[in-house]
């Protein structure tokens, strides 16, 4: 009888623990990125009465089965349900959600120790870091310039460093090295007649020059045609002209249609003169209007970073007030073995435990199933209503009726007690 008390109280606990794990589920409904827990229960020791015996083959009787009596229930386990949550548009520019599998990486500083997050809802503060609403930096890598191909690339086996948006508030001016001219010189034009191209190019402290290519149309034969290419500028003088030839199918026949070109600049400026090719091996001469444009012309002048912009790919691109774009930074990515095993710490945080797996490497957005970025949203709290009110209903029927056991175990004590009168 007493055991039947004892088996009541257990389940009470029991119980109260689920409705505990429910009611955080509901309270943390609207909470970013939070994962919902799940209580799932076991049976305690049984006392047993009598235990098992076998067959016996001499009498023929047969074997009987342990006789037990349980001795209540206990929590077997507290898990984490890691399933994606629903995505919601934000459109703030430093919200993001994981599509994947991946955590963000965040410490508090240098002496911290790494943590871990789905929450992606992010800010940058007075320095211009970018932190978590509880200003844990987030991690990442610095671009790394290629000197071979002059672009930016990221090394995923380089150390974390916390990604400051504000480090390159201004873009150094790059020279003018290339110029590419494209399109088409009016065959119909007379002999001696022009045709102007603007081209604006920049020495290395970011000044722009404008030079002026100048075709002129030279003589006729039967199956050529010839042009010359001069170039002048207000700035400064270029002693250096071309000759274009173009065959009875309007299109060139001269090899040599990269021309070099320095502009000697005018007056003491400080600054080199600016050396640079023009590629006219791009133009033809129809019968047609003339509309040859300067199409691709590197170097630009100095610019002061304006906004910036967070790719799936975790790239954070800064945009500058001359037009150019140039990668800040990438955003890290971990991945886990069993992200269940990991522990809540709070803030929507989460540390390592033995039985998450180790955190030996950050990953690359959308490598090794760590999921691409969704810049502008986040993502919600996977926690289900419909089944917590469900759950809830089916808790307190469950503690309803441990609550009953123990209330029938004391109405037959009672009975006992009042035998003796």
């Amino acid at each position: 009888m007493m055991r039947s008390m004892f088996s009541g109280v257990s389940g009470l606990r029991a119980h109260q623990t689920r409705m505990d794990v429910i009611g955080n589920n509901i309270a943390n409904v609207n909470t970013v990125a939070f994962k919902s827990g799940r209580v799932t229960f076991q049976e305690v020791f049984s006392e047993t009465l009598k235990g098992a015996s076998s067959p016996n083959l001499d009498t023929g009787r047969g074997g009987t089965n342990p006789m037990q009596i349980g001795l209540g229930l206990g929590v077997n386990a507290i898990d984490t349900i890691m399933t994606r949550g629903s995505v919601q548009r934000t459109d703030n520019p430093t919200d993001l959600a994981i599509e994947g599998e991946g955590f963000f990486i965040v410490r508090g500083g240098s002496g911290d120790s790494y943590k871990f997050t789905r929450a992606g809802n992010f800010i940058l503060d007075r320095l211009g870091n970018l932190v978590t609403e509880s200003g844990l930096n987030v991690l990442g890598w610095e671009p790394i310039l290629n000197p071979t191909t002059g672009e930016y690339e990221f090394n995923s086996e380089a150390e974390l460093v916390e990604l400051n948006l504000l480090n390159k508030q201004i873009i150094e001016p790059k020279a003018t090295t290339r110029a590419v001219l494209q399109g088409n010189l009016d065959a119909g034009y007379q002999e001696k007649e022009t045709f102007s191209v603007p081209i604006t190019i920049y020495d290395t402290l970011g000044n722009a020059h404008d030079v002026k290519a100048i075709f002129t149309k030279g003589t006729t034969t039967q199956n050529s045609t010839t042009w010359t290419v001069s170039f002048t500028s207000d700035s400064g003088q270029i002693n250096k002209t071309a000759t274009l030839t173009f065959g009875s199918n309007g299109r060139l026949t001269s090899t040599e249609n990269i021309v070099e070109l320095e502009l000697a600049l005018n007056g003491n400026r400080g600054v080199e003169n600016p050396k640079f090719t023009v590629d006219l091996s791009n133009i033809t001469m129809y019968a047609s209007d003339s509309s040859v444009k300067a199409k691709a012309v590197d170097g630009y002048k100095a610019g002061t970073l304006s906004s910036f912009s967070i790719g799936s790919d975790g790239i954070i691109t800064g945009i500058y007030s001359n037009g150019e774009q140039q990668p800040l930074g990438m955003i890290a990515l971990a991945t886990f073995s069993n992200p269940a095993g990991l522990q809540k710490v709070g803030d929507n945080l989460y540390q390592v435990t033995t039985n998450s797996g180790d955190f030996s490497k950050a990953v690359k957005p959308g490598v090794d199933g760590a999921g691409m970025l969704n810049p502008g949203t986040l993502e919600m709290s996977n926690v289900d209503l419909s089944k917590e009110f469900t759950e809830m209903i089916v808790t307190q029927r469950g503690f309803q009726a441990n609550s009953r056991i123990i209330t029938t175990s004391d109405e037959m004590l009672q009975e006992l007690v009042n035998l003796k009168r």
